[in-house]
């Protein structure tokens, strides 16, 4: 393998993978709003089904939050390799500026791995709050009902 391809995996493969989960945690945190404002709590009889349908989605949310950091330091660590390859390659040659310039270079994998990270994670635990909270109106609306009916 080429330096240009492994150059080419860190910038294209890795950032391109920290893009696309970006773009299904925005995708998925949208889409849980959405269902959230529009839920009808009356129509639900069980617990258990309300609270299958308002957690969809939040597992790949959470994995995405937990696991973006790892896939950035993968980059890193790719782009480091490659910064001591190209410094093996040169050993007559050693040029300190491009030497820190690469690896200043591989640590944007890692801040765009906790770029998307970070969001994923405050998205995560604001549904997990407004799940909470649905569930509490829920069980309130399920107490008037009870108590209707005595």
């Amino acid at each position: 393998m080429e330096i240009d391809q492994i150059k080419d995996i860190v910038d294209y493969g890795i950032i391109g993978l920290l893009i696309f989960l970006s773009i299904i945690t925005m995708t998925f945190a949208i889409e849980r709003v959405l269902f959230f404002r529009s839920i009808n709590l009356e129509e639900y009889r069980h617990k258990l089904s309300l609270e299958l349908d308002l957690t969809k989605r939040l597992g790949t949310i959470a994995t995405i939050g937990t696991n973006a950091p790892y896939i950035g330091l993968l980059g890193t660590v790719l782009a480091i390799i490659l910064t001591f390859y190209i410094i093996g390659d040169k050993q007559d040659d050693i040029n300190t500026g491009e030497i820190m310039k690469h690896l200043a270079l591989a640590l944007k994998a890692t801040a765009a791995g906790l770029f998307v990270a970070i969001p994923a994670t405050v998205i995560y635990n604001a549904l997990i709050g407004k799940i909470d909270r649905i569930l509490a109106q829920w069980e309130i609306l399920q107490d008037e009902k009870s108590r209707r009916y005595r």
